[in-house]
């Protein structure tokens, strides 16, 4: 196992790369129906903490085996099964899902995310005896990754609400482990490679949301047929995926990637918002949908929030990684931001008009909002 060139020509995501994705995208699609039924009861606190605490271990592990691909995939035997062990990790991972949101029983997600975890260790320990340019940086992540599995495990053993400390003091050490490993020795990823994985799986969990609205629809249309309002929030979903995706890859971060550790991390770490917003509008699109046919036990104004709020999280956080590490500027940002508080103001609406409205309104809004944006910059770059 040796270094991948970060300068290779014509790297792209492998076959192997997309099977994970899709592994792990089944579980966001557990969570996200947990998420959808949490909401549509009423329990919006509980419900959001556990969607991101199980989110964090499905996005850390998916993140953490990206960056090392694109460094060391050699794609042979080894290789290949550790990432199937990643794979089977993660499906452990979502079957328990359900126990984290129904009994707080975070043990077969504990397990799962271990597994995966452990696999991980392995690799870098495989790059560190193989490599040895990279060997102190891969054992400095070998060790901190299983020093932190340790304390997941031994977290399990802990009352509430120290289950929620330790949460949230072993989330500090995962974050801090590549910033430690690469402080002295960084590992050789590709920009134009970590950039496509991220857009691929930005899109999986974007087919994620369609998939899970049209179950919905689906469902209601067999109960009832169709109506106004699932036409309406139909409609409002489909030019949100639309809009979504065009916003998320109208700019390409690869320049900045390549400036230093701090930028690198900036960008990685702040894609678990990304990823979970997206997921979340999906479960938010099928609690309006509960709402439409009066099954949610949320008001209207309520259940649209639970679309308008990822969605609004969405724009600000595109707007501010387009900004910061694809040279959007001010303007970007500032569109972003005031196309969020337009967004969320929609769920005002909603008493009034019926939440499948309020949902196309939003839908129309996003649309509106990448209009403007893509005007601005066509008017930017004539001057220029």
């Amino acid at each position: 196992m040796v270094a991948r060139d970060p300068e290779e020509a014509h790297r792209a995501a492998t076959p192997l790369e997309l099977l994970f994705d899709l592994c792990f995208v089944a579980a966001v699609g557990q969570a996200a129906v947990q998420l959808h039924h949490g909401l549509s009861e009423g329990h919006f606190a509980s419900t959001a903490v556990g969607y991101m605490m199980v989110f964090f271990a499905i996005w850390w592990a998916w993140m953490n085996f990206t960056w090392f691909a694109s460094a060391y995939d050699t794609d042979d035997v080894p290789y290949r099964v550790l990432t199937l062990l990643q794979m089977g990790g993660v499906l452990v991972l979502a079957a328990g899902v359900p126990a984290t949101f129904h009994d707080y029983d975070f043990t077969i997600v504990t397990i799962g995310y271990v597994v995966m975890r452990v696999a991980m260790i392995a690799q870098w320990l495989r790059a560190a005896a193989e490599h040895p340019e990279g060997r102190g940086c891969a054992l400095r992540y070998a060790g901190g990754i299983a020093v932190v599995q340790v304390g997941w495990l031994l977290r399990l053993l802990l009352p509430h609400p120290f289950g929620e400390i330790g949460f949230a003091v072993l989330v500090a050490a995962e974050l801090a482990v590549p910033a430690i490993a690469e402080r002295y020795s960084s590992t050789t990823w590709h920009p134009h490679h970590i950039a496509e994985r991220y857009g691929l799986f930005t899109i999986i969990v974007l087919g994620e949301v369609v998939l899970a609205v049209t179950a919905a629809v689906q469902e209601d249309v067999a109960d009832g047929g169709w109506s106004a309002d699932l036409l309406e929030i139909s409609t409002g979903g489909l030019l949100m995926i639309f809009a979504m995706w065009w916003t998320y890859f109208k700019q390409s971060p690869v320049d900045r990637l390549r400036d230093n550790l701090k930028s690198a991390l900036t960008w990685g770490y702040s894609h678990i918002f990304v990823f979970a917003s997206v997921a979340a509008v999906g479960a938010g699109l099928e609690v309006a949908i509960d709402a439409s046919a009066h099954e949610a036990h949320i008001g209207e104004a309520a259940a649209a929030l639970t679309v308008a709020a990822p969605l609004a999280l969405f724009l600000v956080l595109v707007g501010l990684l387009h900004a910061g590490f694809a040279g959007a500027g001010t303007t970007s940002t500032a569109i972003s931001v005031v196309g969020a508080l337009l967004v969320l103001a929609t769920a005002l609406l909603a008493p009034t008009t019926g939440v499948s409205v309020a949902v196309l309104v939003q839908g129309v809004l996003v649309a509106l909002l990448l209009a403007v944006g893509l005007a601005t910059r066509r008017e930017v770059s004539a001057a220029a």
